[in-house]
C-alpha cells in the first residue's frame, strides 16, 4: 500500500463532469491513504472568451483569480483532494510554424510550473510523486521540475495529431524514454509503449462496483420492445454506418443514446428513425440505474488504429448491473470471450442483438456481475498504486 506520500497529478482533463473518468477514480481512492494536488486541464485564454459567451463551461473565475484557484474537494469514497486550476496560457497548439510554437509554449509551461509551485509551497508538498495523466506535451516541459521523486506516464489512450499537431507523437516518445515508468490501460497500448521503457505496465478500467452493483438486475426482462442503450460520450469514434443500419433493421428495438453529443453527423442521420431517442448527460451516479433498465448494451466504436488502444470504462459498468454488451471488434479484449458479443460486421451485430436479447437469463446475468466484481476500481487502485510504490 503506498502511504503518507504527497502525489502531483498533471492531468489532461477536469476533475469535474458528467462521465467518470480513470484517473479521477484512481486518485480519488489515492488520497485515502495520501495527499493529492489535481491539476486541472490547462486552460487557455480562448476558453475565458469561449465561457463568457455561453459556448464552453471553464472554470473562469478561478482560472483569472476571482475564486480560489487551489480548493479542497471532498470525493465519492470519503477522501480529499486538493484541485488546482491554472491561470489561462496562450492557445498554441493549432500553430503549424514550430519556432513560433516553440517561442510560445514555453511560457505556458512557466505559468504552469509557477502555479503548481506556488500551490507546493502553500501545503508544504516535498519530494512528490508526479503522475502525468495522458499529458505528455506539459510532462515533458515539466519533467524533474517539481523535486520529484518518481515520475509516471499515465497513458489511457492514443495520442493523435488532431489537437496537438503532428508535434505531439515526438515529443510523446521523448516523454516515454525519460520517465521512471508507464502505466497503461490496455495491452495494446502497453505493446507499444514498452519499446520506449521497459517499466511499463497494465492497469486496465474498472468499475465503481458499489455503487452499480446497487441496481443489478436479477431478472431478465419480458417485455415485447427491447431497449438498447448507450450512455457516454457521442464522439467521432462512432460507427455511424453501422449503428444507422441496425436501428434500420430492428424497429422494433428501441435505441437510446445519453450523452454529451460531439457527433452531430450522429444525430442528423438518427433523427428519421422514430424507434431512436436522444438525452442530455446525467451525473455519473444516475448512470446504473438507467444502465440497468436496458435489455443490452451497445459499443459500436469504428474499428481503426486509434480505437485499438480503447479498454471502455463502460464494458465493465454494463456487465456491473447484468446487461449483456454488443460491440465491433475495434479493439483485442480476450478477459471479455464468453461474456460480451463482438461482431464483425452490420449484419452480425443486427444478430448479435437478436440473440443477446433472445438467449439472456439470469444465470448469465449473475455471471457477468461476478465477473465485473474482480475489476473494481479498488482492486485496480491497488495495482495501480503497487506499481508507484515499486518505482519509488
Amino acid at each position: 500500500m503506498l502511504k503518507g506520500e504527497d502525489i502531483i497529478c498533471i492531468a489532461n482533463t477536469s476533475w469535474f463532469g458528467n462521465y467518470a473518468k480513470s484517473t479521477v477514480q484512481i486518485l480519488e481512492r489515492l488520497a485515502i491513504n495520501n495527499r493529492v494536488l489535481f491539476v486541472e486541464y490547462p486552460y487557455t485564454i480562448k476558453d475565458v472568451y469561449a465561457t463568457l459567451r455561453g459556448r464552453q463551461n471553464a472554470p473562469v473565475k478561478r482560472m483569472l483569480g476571482a475564486d480560489k484557484r487551489l480548493k479542497l474537494i471532498d470525493t465519492n469514497v470519503g477522501s480529499q483532494v486538493y484541485n488546482l486550476v491554472i491561470p489561462p496560457g496562450i492557445p498554441v497548439f493549432f500553430l503549424k510554424n514550430e519556432r513560433l510554437f516553440n517561442f510560445l509554449f514555453p511560457l505556458n509551461v512557466l505559468i504552469y510550473k509557477l502555479t503548481v509551485k506556488w500551490a507546493m509551497r502553500k501545503l508544504n508538498f516535498k519530494n512528490p510523486i508526479v503522475i502525468t495523466a495522458y499529458n505528455p506535451i506539459f510532462g515533458l516541459s515539466l519533467l524533474n521540475k517539481f523535486g520529484e521523486k518518481s515520475h509516471i506516464y499515465y497513458c489511457y489512450d492514443g495520442v493523435e495529431s488532431v489537437f496537438f499537431g503532428k508535434r505531439i507523437f515526438d515529443i510523446e516518445n521523448k516523454f516515454l524514454a525519460k520517465v521512471d515508468a508507464v502505466i497503461t490501460t490496455s495491452d495494446f497500448l502497453n505493446a507499444e509503449k514498452i519499446k520506449l521503457n521497459p517499466n511499463c505496465f497494465v492497469v486496465k478500467n474498472g468499475v465503481d462496483f458499489l455503487v452499480f452493483s446497487r441496481f443489478s438486475k436479477s431478472e431478465v426482462f419480458t417485455r415485447e420492445r427491447k431497449r438498447v442503450g448507450f450512455i457516454g460520450s457521442l464522439d467521432p469514434r462512432f460507427d455511424i454506418d453501422t449503428v444507422e443500419y441496425v436501428i434500420s433493421k430492428l424497429p422494433n428495438f428501441d435505441f437510446e443514446f445519453t450523452g454529451d453529443m460531439r457527433n452531430e453527423a450522429l444525430k442528423s442521420r438518427m433523427k428519421k428513425f422514430a424507434n431512436v431517442k436522444f438525452f442530455d448527460p446525467i451525473k455519473p451516479n444516475d448512470v446504473p440505474e438507467l444502465l440497468a433498465a436496458y435489455d443490452v448494451g451497445i459499443i459500436p466504436y469504428i474499428v481503426n488504429e486509434v480505437n485499438k488502444n480503447i479498454y471502455p470504462l463502460k464494458i465493465n459498468e454494463y456487465l456491473a448491473v447484468g446487461v449483456p454488451v454488443v460491440m465491433n471488434a475495434f479493439a483485442v479484449l480476450p478477459e471479455f470471450d464468453g461474456l460480451v458479443s463482438v461482431s464483425t460486421n452490420k449484419d452480425d451485430f443486427v444478430q448479435k442483438l437478436i440473440d443477446e436479447t433472445k438467449n439472456d437469463t439470469s444465470a448469465k446475468i449473475i455471471k457477468r456481475i461476478n465477473f465485473a466484481s474482480a475489476n473494481s476500481w479498488e482492486a485496480r487502485t491497488e495495482n495501480f498504486e503497487g506499481i508507484v510504490k515499486k518505482m519509488c
